[in-house]
């Protein structure tokens, strides 16, 4: 039995409280995504009608576990349309909805594509992406947050885009940016320059961090102090950090005491002072349920660990070149 997930903190000063864990849909909204062992989790059957009643079985057993953050994006397949139709069918009550805008699912649900998702930053994909999203979710949006946010992308500099952010977070959306590769600090912290209104654009921030890549944990401090609220994602590292990864298995097995990885290195994240949620990639119950242990592994455990981290530069390497599946 698992004891229910605790809340830790809000979005900006009067927003949402979020569960400690949230539930990304990456890898329940699309056939196809870079997990490892993403093949086996789908399955045989990667039909329409097969993933949405899988996604249903999972948030079912989300909302049964504690948690009420769910994060998606507009390239995640049919994730936004799998969350809509559950929320209309279950109406699970309090629960907090984020998405994104700046990527365009491109595979036609196709695992072999030669192209999964394109990034298009323009003011012009943000109106198409957010009309759609909205429609979609039909007033179950509270967070909306530019996808994969980069220095060297500019989209944090155009100031097009960040006005029509304000336009969207006076109208009631809180604002936030997921970021990604080797420069996350840098962007985090530009994030923090960015007002609007004579106030901070951004209520939330969303980063990777885990164990093998924990470079931006100073910058989500910065930003945990500031008032936003922090979101980690890719906590397993795309499942790096679980016991498919036999190598990385086999090092730590001393360490973990006979916890799953999975949990271990969710518990990592959970323990950092400044993370809000950290969010689960699970594409099945079993795999959501072992993540969610992350609440009850002994913060010794936590302590013990050896040091797994990596360059930035070789973990955004590593993790460019893994296979969708």
């Amino acid at each position: 039995m698992h004891p229910p997930i605790p809340c830790r903190r809000q979005i900006g000063a009067r927003g949402p409280t979020l569960s400690t864990i949230g539930l990304g849909l990456a890898a329940l909204g699309r056939p196809g995504y870079l997990t490892l062992g993403h093949d086996q989790d789908v399955g045989e059957d990667r039909s329409v009608g097969a993933m949405r009643r899988n996604t249903w079985r999972v948030l079912d057993e989300a909302v049964r576990l504690g948690i009420n953050y769910f994060d998606v994006a507009r390239s995640y397949g049919r994730a936004e349309e799998f969350i809509g139709g559950w929320i209309d069918e279950r109406r699970p009550g309090d629960i907090v909805v984020g998405s994104k805008w700046g990527y365009v699912y491109t595979a036609d649900w196709e695992v072999d594509a030669d192209t999964h998702e394109v990034k298009i930053h323009t003011v012009e994909n943000l109106e198409r992406q957010v009309g759609t999203s909205r429609a979609i979710l039909d007033g179950h949006l509270d967070l909306y947050q530019i996808h994969s946010a980069t220095v060297d992308s500019g989209v944090l500099d155009d100031g097009r885009i960040l006005d029509r952010l304000a336009d969207l977070r006076d109208a009631g959306l809180l604002i936030g940016a997921s970021t990604s590769g080797d420069r996350q600090p840098d962007t985090i912290r530009r994030m923090l320059e960015i007002e609007r209104g004579g106030r901070r654009l951004f209520s939330a921030v969303q980063a990777t961090w885990n164990l093998l890549e924990p470079s931006a944990g100073p910058a989500l401090a910065d930003a945990a102090d500031a008032g936003l609220a922090v979101i980690v994602k890719e906590g397993v590292a795309n499942g790096r950090l679980t016991q498919r990864n036999a190598d990385l298995a086999t090092r730590l097995e001393p360490h973990v005491a006979g916890w799953a990885i999975d949990a271990v290195a969710i518990a990592a994240a959970l323990s950092q002072p400044w993370a809000t949620v950290v969010l689960s990639g699970a594409a099945t119950i079993e795999h959501l349920r072992s993540n969610v242990d992350a609440v009850r592994v002994p913060p010794a455990i936590v302590d013990g660990l050896p040091d797994l981290a990596e360059s930035p530069a070789a973990y955004w390497g590593h993790r460019s070149r893994m296979a969708w599946r």
